[in-house]
């Protein structure tokens, strides 16, 4: 796949490197030439000084036959831009925006971002799941769906414990991905018993969220 990353900061470059690893096409695009300079000794030509905010440069690098762009600026309005413009100039099926203010991830979704990453919620989803009780962690935010990926650790005294997801009777909204038991992965039926300190990952809309929430923890019940 080509891939066009705006921002070369410590983010756009680890991206950059691992995608490249992979054997992906990726062009990364950085303003500052001194930036440039330093990252081209590592990545050489998958590096290009230019602003990712800017139509001429996107067509300039062909983002039209794109099929990712990932802007990844430690600025909200740019990685904005630089994601609408993907979508509405070059008609590029799927963006990737950092979101280094949480309180934007609303806006992201409203524009019709296809994801989005904040570094401020994955560090407090981390610190969330080291908390010594059970919780509902968001992981991931597909916007353009509008869904959710959501992980769960059912706990002792879950209404759910020893129940089988078609007794549930969870509603459309939430659709229950993987069960994880110890070291076992189980694609999860509506005969896939839940048991106490299974790891439940599904993806869910909002009010799946909250349905799921009370489903499975007492505290909401």
């Amino acid at each position: 796949m080509y891939i066009v990353i705006g921002g070369g900061g410590q983010v756009g470059y680890y991206l950059a490197k691992g995608l490249l690893e992979q054997g992906h096409e990726v062009l990364l695009l950085e303003k500052d030439s001194r930036r440039v300079r330093q990252l081209s000794e590592e990545l050489g030509a998958a590096v290009t000084q230019g602003d990712a905010c800017e139509a001429r440069t996107l067509e300039d690098v062909g983002t039209e036959r794109a099929g990712l762009v990932i802007a990844v600026t430690g600025e909200d309005e740019d990685n904005l831009v630089i994601c609408q413009l993907a979508k509405a100039r070059f008609k590029v099926r799927r963006t990737v925006a950092r979101v280094n203010n949480p309180r934007n991830d609303e806006l992201f979704k409203r524009l019709g971002i296809d994801v989005t990453v904040s570094p401020t919620r994955t560090i407090l989803h981390m610190i969330e799941a080291e908390i010594p009780h059970h919780t509902l962690v968001p992981l991931m935010t597909l916007t353009q769906a509008g869904l959710r990926l959501v992980e769960v650790t059912v706990p002792d005294d879950s209404p759910a414990a020893q129940k089988t997801l078609k007794e549930l009777n969870l509603p459309i909204s939430v659709n229950l991905a993987l069960v994880v038991r110890g070291t076992e992965n189980i694609t999860p039926s509506g005969d896939t018993l839940i048991l106490p300190e299974d790891r439940i990952f599904a993806l869910v809309t909002v009010d799946g969220e909250a349905a799921l929430r009370q489903t499975l923890l007492p505290e909401m019940v």
